[in-house]
């Protein structure tokens, strides 16, 4: 895609929204005559990064025949105001788009892109409705923040919402010229305090960021009414929006369902891709893997098609192709749907001597067959049923690899992870054939505890013939049971699209914490804030296998499937 027009150098520019607090842009223009529409991000992070972290630079975007703003959200770079997370994003969103409606030769109509809280952004801007606003591109938004940004089936994200608050706070200071503050907060964030007496509440953001929202995140839990006013409310709303998320990417749950709500409502296109990617960068280096040059974010470019269509009347190529698109691990290419894939559900069991926590090889993961599976499409078995026992010891947490969740996200060899004496592994016979995998995966067990609070892990890993075990999807859920009862706990995994290789065998691996991705539990079905280190107990589980209450239920594609 050649470049069609110098660029002009950028200019700051100012709106004054309507209770006239000062918000600062940076404008970008061709250096052309005519009219152009406008590309529009709001961001938190000072606009002279502009999200170069994973896009174009915006001059690259106003090369292509668009009058790009980046602007500073209200209280941030040199913006007037206080910063209040997500306040103040939607009469402020709607005020910016009519006012760059009406900058010197716009076209008057106006598209938004960026991801994670500028994603955030866009939303709220839509919510709003202004004319001016035609197309829309968020990319890893946790569309619902208590259940896809802050929380993960009842888990808090320690690492990413502590690290994120820690960064927020810092700019907060920094702005205020509070050096002691920012020195502080900047030395947190290289080194996160997740081993404070309140892992959840850090004495650093207590001392020096008393106002964070983090206070409010680790207050209530996702069901509680607080995060209505912080969610986007879209129920009125139509737009054309480009949706992109990465597999490895915290957000993804919530990049799933902005698509799934406007797919089965919209009636404009709805692209969704995802990539092999953590929130940044979007390239084919991931975690320990490089999943190969296919990997490299066509992002960029599909953007400038996506806003041209919508914004100046021209044709999208990539808009006609199937709507949903995965990039596939293990063949390490893009692989096109219809719509989201279901796959025919393939179940496999588990099975162990009841040492699958203390021998790698004792553990396995058996095809429940076709004649096996009950009318009610629970898998039956005639194999005996075993426990499976294990502790968990707050004081040696299972450490957090990779994965969704944790810093830095990826794929990595979690071998050793894999042979600790509090982790179950079930393992595959190498596979006879590739097997295909794209959609979302569910893990149903059957447990009992000693506690009236645990935590349940899944990670399903390849494992490879030289020993490597890489981690391909996960899923986190915090369960509040009665004691000494058996009951059966069903978690969603992180969607995903893989294929095992011939040879390759698939792996589950389970434990009871994933630190300090999340927050480990104390077993005392309490408050995060209230959650010290030091009430931490240990917890002693039971994993009932080789029943019908445990398995793991696969979306699989044939060949010829497209969803």
């Amino acid at each position: 895609m050649r470049l069609r027009y110098p660029v002009r150098p950028k200019e700051s520019v100012s709106i004054l929204t309507r209770d006239c607090v000062r918000l600062d842009a940076d404008v970008y223009r061709p250096d052309a005559a005519g009219d152009f529409p406008v590309l529009l991000m709001r961001q938190p992070y000072g606009r002279e990064i502009a999200s170069t972290v994973v896009y174009a630079h915006p001059s690259w975007y106003a090369s292509h025949g668009f009058i790009v703003v980046i602007q500073d959200v209200r209280g941030r770079g040199t913006s007037e105001g206080e910063f209040q997370l997500f306040t103040h994003e939607i009469k402020d969103g709607f005020d910016t788009v009519e006012w760059a409606a009406r900058l010197p030769h716009s076209n008057g109509r106006v598209g938004m892109y960026g991801f994670s809280y500028q994603g955030m952004t866009q939303l709220f801007a839509a919510q709003a409705a202004p004319k001016a606003l035609k197309a829309i591109a968020p990319a890893m938004v946790g569309y619902h923040p208590g259940e896809d940004w802050a929380y993960e089936q009842g888990a808090l994200l320690l690492q990413a919402g502590v690290g994120w608050a820690i960064q927020l706070a810092a700019e907060t200071a920094r702005l205020k010229g509070d050096r002691e503050a920012f020195q502080a907060l900047y030395q947190a964030s290289r080194q996160l305090p997740v081993h404070d007496a309140t892992p959840a509440c850090p004495d650093v953001l207590k001392r020096y960021a008393p106002e964070s929202f983090f206070h409010d995140w680790c207050q209530y839990p996702p069901t509680h009414s607080y995060w209505q006013t912080v969610t986007p409310q879209l129920a009125a709303i139509d737009l054309p929006m480009f949706h992109i998320g990465g597999w490895f990417d915290p957000y993804l749950r919530g990049d799933v369902r902005l698509y799934q709500e406007m797919s089965a409502r919209s009636q404009f296109p709805q692209p969704l891709w995802i990539g092999p990617w953590g929130h940044l960068p979007w390239s084919q280096h991931v975690g320990g893997r490089n999943f190969g040059s296919a990997a490299n974010s066509p992002i960029d470019r599909f953007q400038v098609q996506w806003f041209a269509h919508w914004l100046r009347d021209e044709p999208a190529p990539f808009i006609k192709q199937p709507s949903v698109n995965f990039f596939e691990m293990g063949r390490n290419r893009w692989r096109a749907f219809e719509r989201w894939p279901k796959g025919d559900r393939q179940r496999w069991q588990f099975a162990s001597s009841g040492l699958a926590a203390m021998h790698l090889g004792d553990g396995k993961l058996l095809q429940a067959e076709a004649a096996e599976v009950a009318d009610n499409g629970r898998p039956v078995t005639s194999v005996d049923s075993t426990i499976d026992t294990w502790v968990h010891d707050p004081w040696r947490p299972v450490p957090s690899l990779g994965g969704h969740a944790a810093l830095p996200a990826g794929s990595f060899d979690r071998a050793a992870i894999d042979g600790r004496s509090d982790v179950l592994t079930y393992t595959s016979d190498p596979l006879m054939q590739d097997l295909s995998v794209a959609g979302n995966i569910e893990v149903s067990l059957s447990c009992q505890c000693d506690r009236p609070s645990f935590d349940l892990s899944i990670t399903v890993s390849e494992v490879r013939s030289d020993g490597t075990v890489y981690n391909l999807t996960q899923g986190y859920r915090r369960v509040e049971c009665l004691p000494h009862t058996w009951q059966t706990h069903l978690l969603q995994l992180q969607p995903t699209c893989f294929t095992g290789l011939k040879g390759q065998a698939l792996r589950v691996s389970i434990s009871a914490a994933n630190f300090p991705a999340y927050t480990v539990n104390p077993g005392l079905a309490i408050a995060e804030q209230n959650s010290s280190l030091i009430d931490a107990q240990i917890i002693t589980l039971s994993l009932r296998c080789s029943s019908s209450e445990s398995y793991i239920s696969l979306p699989v594609l044939h060949s010829a499937s497209s969803g």
